[in-house]
């Protein structure tokens, strides 16, 4: 049978493209020596680098320390407080219930949660809010769109259920009008509770049956046991007087394993590069790995769209940053490219196009240039798939974080 002309050139174009993108092994063997010299420069202790490609692992290294005071290495398997990618996860989740039929990114979601309804938005000088405008939806929630403030810290924080911590952020006044306007903070959290109540399950057995089990994402949890908590890696600040690295504190490792932090849908999962690079590898071909569906295709490209907030594009979607013409997060990494990082400098990214995933993992808390070993791994990533990525002005990469 002969192919019409526009579809043999279409089909021609694909493999080209294909062949042009197969990554050069023998340069990703430059990551590990770069790593090493960050580790030497004080930029980390230790990290741990994954790279995917159409689904395989291509490469997967440890460099550094996970402990320096007890001499422990880095290992590949090594766990990492992942904090803010964990709000791509957690977006992943409600996308499975809108694939049911369960939720919808665009209605009220007053529907699910009605307490959402009761809201009022904080008006300078008036003691009393006003009604909103519009209702908050999902694709608010997930985009950082509704409102929701970011909230002072309490003792009570992590100590509390979802359901009460949820209550007490919905309780504030929203900053600004749903839907107008963008401020990094807790709405992902509330997006959280709602998969709960729709679901009828704990949040985080809900992530573990419908998302890291299917997934084989067999070391990804909310509450390490005893046996993860000996491979996670330690934090790290640099002391401001010794400029040395020392041991930094994260209020998500708590003193044992029976002392549990909340599971919190906006930033409290610990995982692995392995485990991070199957849920990237999912998403990247499109909600499917090693025969099993996650999400629907085009609820993978509804997710991963930036929005906008009043007439203004971001370069945030529900739970994804992302590199826009304008505006760009990972400076390394192609436009049309997504991702998420998260407060200790840790990082994921997708570029579907290449079909490539990359996880950065360490634990900085207070490091200086703790985004360059982060950058330089990234640029020979691009290198190795002959991906030319241009630069960027500074001050595009930290837009709509």
């Amino acid at each position: 049978m002969r192919l019409p002309t526009s579809l043999l050139f279409s089909f021609t174009l694909a493999v080209s493209v294909s062949e042009a993108l197969a990554l050069d092994t023998g340069k990703l063997a430059a990551i590990h020596p770069a790593m090493e010299e960050a580790v030497k420069a004080k930029q980390a202790a230790g990290v741990v680098t994954l790279v995917m490609e159409k689904g395989k692992i291509v490469h997967h290294d440890a460099a550094g320390m996970a402990d320096i005071a007890k001499g422990r290495k880095m290992e590949k398997d090594a766990l990492f407080w992942i904090a803010s990618m964990t709000k791509s996860v957690n977006a992943t989740a409600v996308m499975v219930l809108v694939d049911e039929g369960k939720l919808a990114l665009d209605e009220p979601a007053s529907k699910w949660l009605p307490e959402l309804g009761k809201v009022t938005v904080e008006v300078p000088g008036q003691k009393e809010g006003v009604a909103p405008e519009k209702p908050i939806t999902l694709r608010m929630l997930l985009s950082h769109t509704a409102g929701i403030a970011f909230p002072p810290r309490k003792p009570s924080d992590g100590a509390i259920s979802l359901k009460a911590y949820v209550a007490s952020l919905i309780k504030t006044p929203l900053a600004f009008q749903p839907g107008t306007s963008y401020e990094y903070g807790f709405g992902p959290t509330v997006a959280g509770r709602i998969i709960e109540i729709v679901s009828g399950m704990k949040y985080e057995d809900f992530m573990r049956t419908r998302v890291f089990e299917p997934l084989g994402m067999k070391d990804t949890t909310f509450h390490p046991n005893d046996t993860l908590r000996a491979r996670i890696a330690r934090t790290y600040k640099m002391d401001e007087d010794t400029h040395e690295l020392v041991p930094g504190y994260n209020p998500f490792v708590t003193s044992d394993s029976s002392v549990t932090h909340m599971p919190e849908p906006a930033g409290g999962l610990f995982s692995t590069a392995a485990d991070m690079g199957r849920f990237y590898a999912m998403i990247a071909n499109g909600g499917e790995l090693d025969g099993k569906r996650i999400l629907k295709a085009e609820s993978v490209k509804d997710m991963t769209t930036p929005v906008k907030a009043g007439e203004k594009q971001l370069n945030y979607a529900c739970g994804w940053q992302c590199n826009t013409e304008t505006q760009r997060v990972c400076g390394a990494m192609p436009v049309g490219s997504f991702g998420h990082g998260g407060a200790f400098a840790t990082n994921g990214w997708v570029d579907v196009k290449s079909g490539l995933v990359t996880v950065f993992l360490v634990q900085n808390v207070i490091v200086p240039d703790s985004g360059k070993p982060r950058d330089a791994f990234q640029r020979i990533v691009m290198d190795a798939a002959g991906i030319e990525v241009k630069a960027v002005a500074a001050a595009g990469k930290k837009k709509g974080k």
